[in-house]
């Protein structure tokens, strides 16, 4: 590490303010940064002391997407071992199945190591592409802008994979990332800008523009001709009697459906991380959860003869689908969500009545995270100034 650091020492004042590589300055401070402690610190006594800053933020959000990201690789595999061992199949075609016979981890679904192998054949291509096309728009924007590249993307491109199915072609992940980044947030200015969440965006913008092959309702199994429907797709079909997994598969996430979205197990993790780290909202989480389970209670209560998502029980809706997921992770992102402490209120009830009322009233599309948070995101200014406007008025009446 000393030698990459007399390196790197070196090579500054090629990028430094008058060498010949100047406009690169924002990719080689991002290397640097990155790797170590800025050099330059504050000598003086300053006004606020804390050691969190934005990067450790962005890190403590990875680290905190780490369950997510291991039930993503697990469970991909565990549900196209199964699809195989159903299908009668021995092997997968091309070249995963060329890795796995030259690693001899063989494709028994009992076995973890065939399916973390297995699962993050698909995996880590996908990542791959969205973390490294994100990065190069990210630092594209940095070099014309002449600005620092942050941290954010890294969570960005953690969290767009996290949301895809196993089988999306890598050029549509190509696509949906550079549309989530581009779109989404730099041609608003960048970080702290933006006021959708761009993982989201980009997702979005793959199920609308490629919908014969981004379905929310369609199993994602990685094995080329096997098919099937989510959890959530049955239920809008069929009811609670067409569901074929029990409530604790669900919460473990051994169920089909997008890559990092099953667990809410693993969710549950990261929402301790984040809300004991201080990074992410409880006001958001819980007002979310509240909103939910009152929606879906009162629909519940209320029953269909025709619609028969209005059969399902509050509990489940918390454990199907990207519910988990989005509450955590997606919701809570501190730019594109409100910043007031009432208004986190008013925005995560907000959220969680959508995501019921896209699910349960339109069983053709029974996912309604996506559309909710994306929802949620639009309003979140306007709910933040009426909060301050209100608590303006409030103050002028109590000191008139």
């Amino acid at each position: 590490m000393r030698l990459l650091r007399k390196v790197l020492d070196r090579v500054a004042p090629t990028f430094e303010e008058g060498g010949r590589l100047s406009v690169l300055y924002p990719l080689f401070d991002a290397v640097d940064t990155f790797l170590y402690t800025p050099a330059n610190n504050t000598s003086e006594p300053v006004h606020v002391r804390d050691a969190v800053d934005f990067k450790r933020m962005m890190i403590t959000v990875a680290l905190a997407l780490f369950p997510c990201g291991f039930m993503a690789i697990f469970n991909t595999g565990l549900q196209a071992n199964r699809a195989m061992a159903v299908a009668g199949l021995s092997a997968t075609s091309g070249w995963r199945g060329a890795v796995i016979d030259a690693l001899g981890s063989g494709y028994d679904p009992a076995c973890l190591w065939a399916n973390l192998i297995h699962g993050a054949l698909y995996f880590v291509p996908v990542y791959i592409v969205s973390v490294s096309v994100g990065g190069l728009w990210e630092g594209l924007f940095a070099v014309v802008r002449r600005h620092d590249i942050n941290e954010g993307f890294l969570v960005t491109s953690l969290l767009f994979p996290l949301a895809l199915p196993p089988t999306i072609p890598l050029w549509q992940v190509a696509a949906g990332i550079s549309f989530g980044v581009v779109i989404g947030k730099e041609i608003f200015g960048g970080v702290g800008y933006n006021f959708l969440n761009p993982a989201l965006t980009g997702r979005a913008f793959l199920f609308f523009a490629y919908p014969a092959s981004f379905s929310l309702d369609e199993v994602w199994v990685a094995v080329d001709g096997l098919s099937g429907a989510t959890p959530l797709a049955n239920a809008a079909a069929g009811g609670m009697q067409a569901l074929d997994i029990t409530y604790m598969e669900a919460f473990l996430g051994t169920i089909r459906g997008s890559m990092g979205e099953t667990s809410t197990l693993a969710c549950l993790i990261g929402a301790a991380v984040l809300v004991i780290t201080r990074v992410a909202s409880w006001r958001v989480m819980l007002s979310m959860l509240a909103g939910a389970l009152c929606m879906a209670s009162l629909l519940w209560g209320v029953g269909s003869e025709t619609n028969v998502m209005f059969s399902m029980p509050p509990h489940w809706h918390l454990v199907l689908g990207g519910f988990a997921f989005g509450t955590v992770f997606m919701a809570t992102d501190p730019v594109s969500s409100a910043m007031t402490f009432a208004g986190q209120y008013i925005y995560g009830a907000l959220v969680g009545v959508m995501v019921i009322t896209v699910r349960v009233v339109n069983p053709a599309f029974p996912e309604g995270v996506m559309l909710a948070i994306l929802l949620g995101n639009t309003f979140a200014p306007l709910i933040d100034y009426y909060v301050v406007r209100a608590t303006i008025r409030r103050r002028a009446l109590r000191h008139a």
